[in-house]
């Protein structure tokens, strides 16, 4: 506990002992890279094992999606996943969840009734649903509600994918109630915080910005050659990575357009071009799941394009060690943690200047931020990148350089930092207590 006693003398107030940890539309057991689950998962695990490690004890709550599931689920020492029944166990898609709101609410009240009073200190809440049935969980339980919104819709519908959907009026209206109920509101970007005041009228004094982080012990640098042995790519292979859920939000298809683009440019790159898509289909992305195949036949790319499964985070590195550029070509982020993994692992992302990505990435030094979402636009810097291996590799030291900023340990004294200072606000002065 030696961190722990270091932290709570820092901060000069005591730690909270119990955290209860709210993200109901997607568990910290489904696998990032398809369905619901993405970055979102990460952060909540990541974010949890670390405030674990630092003496808090934390409880996930979230939505159980098989009867198989056990009640509670370890998943670290000193973090628990516990499940709440809210609504059928399969077939609900995250558009669904609002109407089981009532009944998540009601077992996350269960959770908290079947232990001593006090027990949780602070409610932490990820996503704008888990912001509604943490906001009157806290009101019950008389605690603090820090929350973060990882997307906004009123930000997702400024920069819609074409075809993609907007989000309802009901959601937007749904954050901007969790924005004027929560004690403190935490942003991965100065952007985002921003946003927050600007677009749904936060009190500046409520916003604070914590960077999510990367596992460095996990995603970092390795042989190239060893790593496209593992995943059975030619040594000479220019090869291009995508990593993520296939919906138009994400923008998968920019990739394949620019990557049509660049043989047209560069014919003889054919021969050695491996494109690979590591994810599957989410969000609208579920109506047409085999849409981008489709789109790779369209543009004669089916001998250049491979399609992966999505795969646990321990298996990444390898894709990510492998490839010569990722590309995050998304049309929103809210911070970008493909982006951070690659780079933690020594290579270079091409990335749309847009949300998160332009703290994510460090134009010119780590990556390239492309403004809009031109596939020629993408195309163009993929050809020069291609042709010149030594700007290349100057890229991946800046990838390198700029990654080991963004340490989860560091994201987790950042939240506890929020979480020690909100709970002194609550705190009752000594001479009230005295009188009490």
């Amino acid at each position: 506990m030696k961190n722990s006693v270091s932290v709570a003398a820092r901060r000069g107030s005591a730690l909270p002992r119990r955290v209860a940890m709210v993200s109901v539309h997607t568990s910290p057991l489904d696998q990032p890279g398809t369905g619901d689950a993405g970055g979102m998962n990460v952060y909540v695990v990541e974010l949890s094992r670390r405030l674990a490690a630092l003496g808090v004890e934390v409880d996930v709550v979230t939505r159980a999606t098989s009867s198989d599931l056990a009640p509670a689920e370890p998943l670290a020492p000193g973090v628990t996943v516990r499940h709440v029944t809210a609504g059928p166990f399969e077939g609900l898609s995250k558009e669904d969840l609002p109407a089981q709101l009532c009944a998540f609410t009601s077992g996350l009240m269960r959770v908290e009734a079947a232990r001593e009073p006090g027990f949780y200190d602070l409610i932490h809440s990820h996503y704008w649903l888990s912001g509604q049935v943490a906001w009157l969980a806290a009101e019950r339980w008389d605690v603090p509600l820090v929350h973060s919104m990882h997307t906004m819709a009123k930000v997702k519908n400024l920069t819609l994918a074409e075809g993609d959907s907007p989000e309802p009026a009901a959601r937007a209206i749904g954050e901007a109630q969790v924005v004027a109920a929560a004690d403190r509101l935490v942003a991965s970007t100065d952007e985002e915080a921003d946003q927050l005041v600007e677009l749904y009228d936060a009190d500046p004094d409520t916003v604070v910005t914590v960077p999510p982080g990367v596992d460095l012990d996990v995603f970092s640098p390795g042989s190239r050659s060893a790593a496209r042995r593992a995943v059975g790519v030619p040594d000479d292979a220019y090869l291009l990575l995508f990593v993520g859920r296939i919906q138009p939000l994400k923008a998968p298809d920019v990739l394949l357009r620019a990557s049509a683009r660049l043989l047209a440019l560069q014919p003889s790159l054919r021969d050695r071009l491996v494109v690979a898509v590591v994810g599957g289909p989410s969000g609208s992305g579920l109506a047409h799941p085999r849409a981008l195949q489709a789109l790779a036949s369209e543009l004669g790319l089916d001998d250049v394009v491979r399609f992966v499964e999505p795969m646990p985070q321990t298996d990444l590195p390898r894709w990510y060690r492998a490839a010569d550029v990722t590309v995050v070509p998304s049309f929103s982020e809210s911070f970008g943690l493909v982006a951070i993994e690659s780079q933690a692992c020594g290579t270079p992302v091409l990335a749309a200047a847009v949300g998160g990505l332009n703290t994510a990435v460090a134009n010119g030094s780590s990556g390239v931020l492309v403004p809009g979402h031109d596939p020629d636009d993408y195309a163009e810097v993929l050809a020069d990148l291609a042709g010149n291996p030594l700007r290349r590799t100057a890229l991946g030291r800046g990838a390198l350089t700029h990654a080991a900023r963004f340490g989860w340990d560091a994201t987790a004294s950042g939240l506890l930092d929020v979480y020690t200072g909100v709970l002194s606000e609550r705190a009752v002065p000594a001479s009230l207590a005295v009188n009490r």
